[in-house]
């Protein structure tokens, strides 16, 4: 489980990184139901990942495996569901954790 959160936080974080930054304006955001509907209506994009921030905000990460983009979203306790990031190429890896263990 710890193994899981760590590889989709830095999936995120690197995500974010290199993401095209979409605006916070209320224009990018909606009921959480409508925003999914239309992720996958108009792009084909299903959630593959998701995670609760430190302010209870729930991250979630959308993406289709055809067309290769993919979209991230927050929704913070009693809030709209706000677009936050989005782009092309997305990739499924499922890479083992790097061995820490020096080597005497």
């Amino acid at each position: 489980m710890r193994r899981t959160l760590f590889l989709m936080s830095f999936g995120i974080g690197a995500a974010l990184l290199a993401a095209q930054p979409v605006s916070a304006q209320s224009g990018n955001c909606a009921d959480h139901a409508i925003v999914v509907e239309r992720l996958g209506e108009r792009y084909g994009e299903s959630r593959q990942s998701i995670g609760l921030g430190s302010d209870n905000a729930v991250v979630e990460v959308f993406a289709s495996m055809d067309t290769g983009s993919w979209t991230i979203t927050v929704t913070r306790p009693g809030g709209p569901t706000c677009l936050v990031a989005a782009g092309q190429a997305y990739q499924y890896v499922n890479e083992p954790l790097a061995n820490f263990d020096s080597q005497s």
